[in-house]
C-alpha cells in the first residue's frame, strides 16, 4: 500500500469527534481510528465499557515500546472562541479545537509515526494504544486495560502535550480526601458562647493545610539538579516565578465545600473536598496521618492516593526521547519534572517507565482557542518515528 497517513487530516478529524469527559463518550472516535488500524492491516483489540467508555490497541504482543495516547477531552463553551471548539480548524499554521493541545495532537502523530514505521518495517517492535477517561481519572481507561493484563511493563511515551525539548519524566504525588465535619448545632445570635460550629472546624482545618504547604524537603544532589532545572522550563511555560512552590512544596487546593443548614443556626455538618499534590521527599503516608490526627473527631476518605512517580533520567527512554528530539529540532533537550497528574501515575505504579512528549501549545491548554502547531505536529512524528525505529533495531 503506498498510502500515507496525513497527521494534519487526522488531528483535525479527531478534533471534529465530541468526545468531552464527562459524559466520556470515546466509541464514535475509536470507530474512526479503528478504521484506520483496518485499513492499514494494524491487528487490533478494543474494549467497550458502560456508556460508550471505549479503548484500543494494537494486538502486536508484548513488546518493549508502547505508545500511549487518551482521546476524552475536558468540556467546551464555545463563547469566546475564534473557531468553533470542535471545528478542527486549520488556520494560520494551527489546527484549532478542543484537544488539540490535549491530546488529539498527540494521538494523531503517534498513529502516523506508527503506521509510517510499521510500512517500512512490518516486524516493528512497539504497540499502539488509545485510552478512554484518562480527564476524570476514571477506572474504564488504563486502569481498566490494567488490572484486565492487557498492558505488561515496557517503556512507555504518553503523548501529552510537552515544551518540544523538554520531555516529562515525572509528576508530584496526589491525595485526594472528603472531609466531613460535624458541629454541634444551636442558636446562632449564642455563637461562639455555645455550640461548635462545623464550619469553622472546616476552616481551622485548612488552616492547618496551609502550614504544611511552607515546609520543604530534602533530596538527593542530582535530584535537586533536575528539580531545579525543571524550575526553569516551568517559568518558560507559565511565565510567572516562584515555581519552586509547585514543585518543592505541598500545594493545596480546597476544591469544594458544603456546609451549614440555614443562617442563623450553628452549622452541624460541613464537608471538604480538598486536593494536596505531594512532592518528592515527601511521605504522603505521614502527611494523612496528621490530617487524621487534625481531625481525630470528623470522618476523612482518601479519594485518591498516589506517591510522587519518577522516571530513571538514565533510562532507555529517556535517552532515546533526547536523542531524537536534538536530531529532529536541533537543539540540547533536558527532561523535566511536572506537577500534574496523568495516566502516567498508574502506568508507573505497575512497573512501566514512562516518559510524556508531545505536541500543543501548552499555554491553551484547557482554554479558549486551544491550539496545536502543524509545524510541530509534524516534528512530534518524526520524533516518535525515531524512537519506534531505535527500539525496533535494537530489539
Amino acid at each position: 500500500m503506498n498510502e500515507r497517513p496525513d497527521v494534519v487530516e487526522i488531528c483535525s478529524d479527531l478534533i471534529r469527534i465530541n468526545s468531552e469527559n464527562p459524559p466520556g463518550k470515546t466509541s464514535d472516535v475509536i470507530d474512526y481510528i479503528q478504521n484506520i488500524f483496518d485499513k492499514f492491516n494494524i491487528p487490533y483489540k478494543r474494549t467497550n465499557l458502560e456508556g460508550g467508555k471505549c479503548n484500543i490497541f494494537t494486538g502486536f504482543g508484548n513488546l518493549p515500546l508502547l505508545l500511549l495516547g487518551h482521546v476524552d477531552v475536558v468540556p467546551a463553551i464555545a463563547e469566546g472562541w475564534q473557531y468553533d471548539p470542535f471545528s478542527g480548524k486549520i488556520s494560520e499554521g494551527y489546527i484549532f479545537g478542543r484537544g488539540a493541545a490535549d491530546m488529539k495532537g498527540g494521538c494523531a502523530a503517534i498513529l502516523t509515526a506508527f503506521i509510517e514505521e510499521m510500512i517500512e518495517n512490518p516486524d516493528i517492535s512497539a504497540n499502539l494504544c488509545f485510552v478512554c477517561d484518562e480527564e476524570t481519572g476514571g477506572p474504564a481507561g488504563i486502569r481498566h486495560l490494567i488490572e484486565e493484563g492487557f498492558m505488561q511493563p515496557c517503556d512507555c511515551i504518553i503523548a501529552e502535550c510537552t515544551p518540544v525539548s523538554h520531555p516529562s519524566i515525572g509528576q508530584k504525588g496526589i491525595m485526594r480526601l472528603k472531609i466531613e465535619f460535624s458541629g454541634e448545632p444551636g442558636h446562632g445570635s449564642l455563637y461562639p458562647e455555645i455550640g461548635i460550629s462545623s464550619i469553622e472546624k472546616a476552616l481551622d482545618f485548612i488552616s492547618h493545610v496551609k502550614e504544611i504547604n511552607k515546609r520543604t524537603y530534602s533530596y538527593t544532589t542530582e535530584f535537586d539538579l533536575i528539580i531545579n532545572e525543571s524550575e526553569k522550563v516551568i517559568e518558560k511555560i507559565m511565565d510567572f516565578r516562584k515555581v519552586g512552590n509547585v514543585l518543592k512544596k505541598v500545594t493545596y487546593n480546597p476544591g469544594i465545600i458544603r456546609g451549614g443548614e440555614k443562617v442563623n443556626i450553628i452549622a452541624q455538618k460541613c464537608c471538604l473536598e480538598l486536593e494536596m499534590r505531594i512532592p518528592w521527599g515527601c511521605n504522603p503516608d505521614d502527611i494523612l496521618e496528621e490530617l487524621r490526627s487534625v481531625a481525630s473527631n470528623d470522618k476523612i476518605s482518601v479519594k485518591e492516593f498516589f506517591e510522587p512517580t519518577y522516571t530513571d533520567r538514565n533510562s532507555r527512554i529517556v535517552d532515546t526521547a533526547l536523542e531524537n528530539i536534538r536530531q529532529v529540532y536541533g537543539v540540547i533537550p533536558t527532561p523535566f519534572l511536572q506537577w500534574a497528574a496523568t495516566d502516567a501515575r498508574f502506568l508507573r505504579k505497575k512497573g512501566f517507565n514512562v516518559i510524556e512528549y508531545g505536541p500543543g501549545e501548552i499555554e491553551t491548554l484547557h482554554g479558549v482557542d486551544e491550539r496545536v502547531s502543524v509545524n510541530d505536529l509534524k516534528k512530534s512524528v518524526e520524533v516518535y518515528r525515531g524512537i519506534i525505529r531505535s527500539y525496533s533495531m535494537n530489539q
